[in-house]
Order: structure tokens, then C-alpha cells, then sequence
């Protein structure tokens, strides 16, 4: 008599039988310590915020060390005489109306940039002219550093803001735009067919399809983006000097530079930093933890 239990030699026959047999259920507090709560220094390092203080303490200390070695405040003043410096300056007004009259200069030529960048991509992505387009003027104009058409932006619109915001609107454009559409092209085919099933074309299509997807190299773009034109404004401010009977911080180091107030120098150059800092840990931080962390796009 054949075993019932043993494997058929006929391929559409039924599968084996297997004994069926049941499991102890164990109670949780016998299983044992599952988790273990993290000492006070592992909380401590998994802070970002104060890893990044710690690294910014350890270059303050070098700076200091080091200048303190040089004994040569015409070269390197100390990271004291600086913050010295830093706060005279605050305290007088000249810094924040320097940081006021750049800050606002950037945001209007920032502004401008993106708008074109996205009015480029949008043109790009509804058409093959709009694609050849943008794709040509990327690869013309990205490569060519925007100081190199501040004698242009003199000649054709003289000393002014217009000529400043002319240089950071190219500083801007190609590199927002070049994320963009390069976010915009990975965007997997089965998303793109949800939005044509639901019949979404044109502006909708971007808005509700390609920009959520693509949004990390979106936000790649805007930083890009925000970095070139804010050393280009330092620059052009150094070259134009003075706007519009207003100066910014490059003019403030300028100014400073002539006078040999090199502690003042490097206290503009330490304003320059800190609102860099303060726009990407702050600023566009705050913009990835209410979009693409919280949809799971990053870790």
C-alpha cells in the first residue's frame, strides 16, 4: 500500500500532506528585554544640531589657535576680535542695514529666476521645441559665470539694482531649471499614466503629477540655486560697489578692506556664513521635513 504522505509522481496530482502542530504562546514579559533605552550620549549624538555646533566650536578653536600663532591681525585677525567686531557692527546698525539692502536685492532677482526656470521647464515638458530649447540654452549659458557678464549688465543697464538682479537671475535660472527638468524626466512612467488616465493635461498635469514626484530634485535646484546667487551678490556688490545709493554686505567688506579694518572684513564674511547656515538648516530644512520626508521621498 503506497504512503499517502509521499510525493506524487504525476505532476497535476495534489501537493504533499503536512502535519499540522501547534506553537506555546509565550507571554511578552518572558521573552526578554526587546528594547533598551538610549544612554544620555547616544541621545546627545543622534542630535544633529549639536554635532554641527560641535564642528563649528572645533574651526572657531583652530581659527583662534591659529591666528593667536600668526600674531598678524592685518592677515588673520582672531576669531575673538571678529565676534568683536560682529557685534560693534550690529550694535551700531550698519550690519543689518547692509544685510537688509542684500537680502532684499537677492530675493527679488531669486524671485525672478525661479519663475523663469519653471515658465522654461513647463515649456520643456508640453513640447519637443520647448525640450530642445531649454536643453540647448542649459548647455550654453550654465557653464558661463555670472560675474563674467557684470561689464555686459554695466554697459546695458548701468549702476543700478537692475544691473545686480540681471546676474542673479542667470545665477539662478540654469541651475533651478536643470534640476527641475531633470526631476521632472525621472518621473516614472506609471505616474505619469495615472495623470492621463485621470485626464489631467498642461498646468494640472505638472502641478498635480510632476511637481509631488519630483520635488527632492526640485528642492536640489532651489539650493543650488540660492547658493550661486547669494556669492554672486557678494560679488557683484564688490565690483558694482554701491546700488542705488545703498550697499550691501559686499560693499561692507569693501569698505572695510580700503580702511584695513580686517577685523570688520572678516566680520562680514562671518555674516555672509551665518545667513547661509541659517537659510539651509532653517529654511529649506523646514521645507524638506513638511514635504519630501514626511511622503517618504527621503530619509
Amino acid at each position: 500500500m503506497a504512503d499517502a504522505t509521499a510525493i506524487p509522481a504525476h505532476p497535476l496530482a495534489l501537493p504533499p500532506l503536512r502535519p499540522e502542530y501547534l506553537r506555546e504562546v509565550v507571554a511578552g514579559k518572558d521573552i526578554g528585554v526587546i528594547e533598551q533605552p538610549l544612554t544620555l550620549w547616544q541621545r546627545l549624538a543622534n542630535q544633529a544640531w549639536l554635532r554641527k555646533a560641535i564642528v563649528l566650536l572645533v574651526i572657531a578653536s583652530a581659527w583662534e589657535l591659529y591666528a593667536r600663532w600668526l600674531n598678524n591681525p592685518l592677515l588673520v585677525p582672531t576669531f575673538t576680535a571678529t565676534l568683536d567686531a560682529f557685534e560693534t557692527g550690529m550694535t551700531n546698525g550698519e550690519l543689518p542695514e547692509k544685510v537688509a539692502n542684500s537680502v532684499v536685492l537677492l530675493l527679488k532677482g531669486y524671485a525672478l529666476g525661479l519663475a523663469l526656470a519653471m515658465a522654461f521647464t513647463a515649456l520643456a515638458i508640453m513640447s519637443r521645441i520647448g525640450n530642445d530649447l531649454l536643453e540647448t540654452l542649459t548647455s550654453a549659458f550654465n557653464p558661463l559665470p555670472a560675474i563674467a557678464l557684470l561689464p555686459l549688465a554695466l554697459i546695458w543697464f548701468g549702476l543700478g539694482d537692475i544691473s545686480i538682479i540681471f546676474v542673479l537671475v542667470h545665477s539662478v535660472l540654469w541651475a533651478v531649471a536643470l534640476n527641475t527638468h531633470s526631476g521632472f524626466r525621472s518621473v516614472s512612467n506609471t505616474l505619469r499614466m495615472v495623470g492621463r488616465n485621470y485626464g489631467l493635461k498642461g498646468p494640472r498635469y505638472i502641478a498635480k503629477i510632476l511637481i509631488p514626484a519630483a520635488f527632492p530634485s526640485i528642492v536640489t535646484g532651489l539650493k543650488i540655486g540660492w547658493a550661486f546667487a547669494w556669492r554672486t551678490l557678494i560679488a557683484a556688490e564688490l565690483v558694482f560697489g554701491v546700488s542705488s545709493g545703498k550697499g550691501g554686505l559686499g560693499w561692507y567688506i569693501y569698505e572695510n578692506k580700503n580702511m584695513l579694518d580686517i577685523p570688520a572684513v572678516f566680520a562680514g564674511l562671518l555674516t555672509v556664513i551665518l545667513i547661509g547656515l541659517i537659510v539651509e538648516n532653517v529654511i529649506f530644512r523646514n521645507i524638506e521635513a513638511v514635504t519630501v520626508r514626511r511622503w517618504g521621498m527621503q530619509s
